[in-house]
């Protein structure tokens, strides 16, 4: 069969797709494919880091790290204050440095070391170089009188000696301790007994045999 010649021209362009105008539907694939591969602004693709630290809607940040704080420090024990215990100590060691002639061992027991005994340290060894025999012994303490930072205690003593011409010597009553209490400042010295006072009087020579 013989065609045309504008027909046959017709059919030969549409066989070879010879033309430069496309349909609707192709230019929208198109354009799809287009911006399918385009990155939006903002937008997180697979390859975008998270911001370390940043709360993101939808993603939880890891929580900071804690820094550990120091070590607790132990509690130091408590030590308690000296007692009674520690005066009647502090008394037995005064009576034994008189009876064993260490008189300026003696005198620093006292306040002050020795000044609350009122004499020289010379004039204390004198008044008890008389004595050939001093023995003390010593009763049941009192109660502690607590106030201002101050402790104080009386202690009963009971002593029996013998001068060097050989008269008996009976003294008896109380002798007065005092101590700083446990405050800050206070040396260790000053929260140690010391004597602070004696009450020891002559009695009757007749009282020694008890």
């Amino acid at each position: 069969m013989r065609l045309l010649p504008g027909v046959a021209a017709a059919l030969l362009l549409s066989a070879c797709g010879g033309g430069d105008d496309r349909d609707d539907n192709g230019a929208a694939a198109d354009n799809a494919a287009l911006v399918g591969s385009t990155p939006v602004a903002g937008a997180l693709t697979p390859s975008t880091p998270l911001p370390a630290g940043e709360g993101i809607p939808g993603v939880s940040a890891p929580p900071p790290a804690e820094t550990p704080g120091p070590a607790p420090v132990p509690d130091l024990p408590v030590q308690p204050e000296a007692g009674a215990d520690a005066a009647v100590t502090v008394l037995r060691d005064y009576f034994a440095a008189l009876s064993g002639g260490r008189y300026a061992e003696a005198y620093r027991l006292w306040n002050g070391r020795g000044e609350a005994a009122g004499m020289t340290r010379q004039a204390f060894a004198d008044s008890f170089a008389k004595y050939a025999e001093y023995r003390a012994t010593i009763g049941t303490p009192g109660r502690i009188d607590a106030g201002a930072g101050q402790r104080y205690i009386d202690i009963p003593v009971r002593v029996t000696g013998r001068l060097r011409d050989g008269t008996p010597v009976v003294l008896e009553g109380p002798v007065t301790l005092h101590r700083t209490g446990d405050i800050d400042g206070a040396t260790a010295e000053q929260r140690s007994w010391r004597i602070s006072a004696s009450a020891l009087k002559p009695r009757p020579t007749g009282d020694a045999a008890r």
